[in-house]
């Protein structure tokens, strides 16, 4: 019998953020919150490669909403966000399809998918 451990949890980085988390972009200084995450990057090599900066593909990536953009998301590697310890929510237009409120310096999600 194959045992479990052969196929899963051999992520090599764990994942430090959640769906609901608001981050902050270390080097470029915008606050966000999490609502997707792949455990490494899945962007296409042409959009990687025309980034400015190009973290590590082998770690989390996560897709955050970005606050006061007028509607932007973007796709982030782990080691470029830290916690935004500010305590206030994001202004987003989609933040309601995703979440249902915002408690304790963190978001609430829906329990069903996302409503586009």
């Amino acid at each position: 019998m194959i045992g479990l451990s052969d196929y899963y949890g051999n992520e090599v980085t764990p994942r430090c953020f959640a769906i609901g988390d608001v981050v902050h972009h270390k080097v470029h200084g915008y606050r966000g919150v999490v609502v997707g995450f792949d455990s490494e990057c899945k962007a296409h090599d042409k959009w990687y490669n025309s980034n400015k900066t190009q973290p590590p593909r082998n770690q989390p990536w996560y897709n955050v909403l970005v606050h006061d953009s007028g509607g932007l998301s973007t796709y982030a590697a782990q080691s470029n966000l830290e916690p935004d310890t500010s305590g206030r929510p994001i202004n987003h237009p989609r933040i309601g399809c995703y979440f249902k409120g915002f408690k304790d310096g963190s978001y609430l999600p829906h329990a069903e998918k996302p409503q586009y």
